[in-house]
């Protein structure tokens, strides 16, 4: 039986991001594929008792420092120390961060395929110190991985292009989920959804800009925070104070509102403007929501489909969600040719398959 230990992420169940959710989805994969699993985490960041926890997949928590800038590279060493004593077939490694740390996985022998996620240092909410880090991570990775995985053929590109790697392309998928009513007693189709992580990139400003034009048309409901407060989180609570028709849910763990809102927006705004194949774009997709996507070759990619790209400009993002709240035709043909694309593209019984040929061809024989 062979195996794998997966390192950079929370942890097993955990549901704080995409590389969470992989993980969530590949684990009992793996495991029904005949391979022994181990998955690195943090303490706290899961439920021990959550009933979607596959008991076939041992987990290891690890020690490390619970800060913003820190908490990667710390929990990153501890985990792949603790491999590295017990002589794994494979890692799955999540995140440049983890870079650093790879030349202990290649004097022990143990062959890597790393997630190298999006362009890290390219993002707005790193200060330049975290940017170089990144950026020095990514070039350890691309000396000293084994093999690496692209979640869009555009980051893919980019590696080519700045550090001579080539890797595997690997996307992210979504969840198809049987039809649920529309939540917090909204309208089908009527509503204006926000789902983000609160940082600069992803266009949270721009879009909050749009907030008292777009409440005219209809609800509008935003969800997520930055995660460690901020101004961002008080604009978002300012606005559904002072606006009658916004809705500030905050983070949401509930994965049947979630669906829910997917499901049953009238336009679903997705702002983000770096990163590759974004979980939540394809998520919103496999339940069918209409979208209005800021302009990137990510999100083209993804989208294939240009009426449903923006500028990331609020007179822009008014204008294009009002026509679509304004076309319900529109709407149902965006609904159907995402769904329909997802599920070709974006599924997770595909995804998984690719992750596990892709490790099980790094196996020394």
């Amino acid at each position: 039986m062979p195996s794998v230990a997966i390192i950079g992420t929370r942890g097993y169940p955990s549901y704080y991001g995409g590389f969470e959710t992989a993980v969530r989805k590949l684990a009992p994969f793996l495991c029904d594929a005949g391979w022994d699993v181990t998955v690195f985490g943090r303490p706290g960041s899961v439920k021990s008792d959550d009933p979607d926890r596959d008991p076939r997949v041992r987990t290891v928590q690890t020690r490390g420092l619970e800060t913003r800038s820190l908490s990667t590279l710390s929990y990153g060493f501890s985990s792949v120390r603790q491999a590295v004593r017990e002589k794994f077939d494979v890692a799955l490694v999540m995140n440049v961060a983890n870079g650093f740390f790879l030349p202990r996985f290649v004097r022990s022998g143990i062959p890597t395929l790393v997630n190298v996620d999006g362009i890290e240092w390219d993002r707005d909410k790193w200060n330049g110190f975290a940017k170089r880090v990144f950026h020095m991570g990514a070039s350890c990775t691309a000396k000293s991985a084994t093999e690496l995985v692209f979640d869009a053929k555009a980051i893919g590109d980019r590696w080519r292009s700045e550090f001579k790697r080539d890797g595997v392309f690997i996307p992210y998928g979504g969840e198809e989920r049987s039809e649920l009513p529309s939540p917090l007693g909204l309208k089908r189709r009527s509503y204006t959804l926000l789902v983000a992580r609160f940082v600069p990139e992803n266009s949270i400003s721009e879009f909050f800009s749009a907030v008292p034009a777009l409440s005219e048309l209809g609800p509008v409901v935003l969800v997520g925070s930055t995660g460690y407060g901020g101004p961002l989180d008080e604009e978002a609570g300012r606005l559904a104070s002072e606006l009658h028709n916004v809705h500030y849910l905050g983070h949401v763990a509930d994965d049947d509102l979630l669906s829910a809102l997917w499901q049953n927006a009238g336009a679903y705004f997705h702002g983000h403007s770096v990163g590759g194949t974004n979980p939540a774009l394809v998520q919103a997709m496999m339940l069918g929501a209409p979208v209005v996507a800021r302009s990137t070759v990510y999100n083209r990619e993804v989208l294939a489909d240009e009426q449903q790209i923006c500028e990331p400009v609020p007179s822009n993002i008014v204008q294009m969600i009002e026509a679509l709240l304004a076309n319900p035709a529109e709407q149902e043909r965006r609904s159907t040719a995402n769904m329909a694309r997802a599920r070709v593209h974006y599924n997770w019984p595909d995804i998984c398959a690719h992750y596990e040929h892709a490790l099980r061809r790094l196996i020394k024989p």
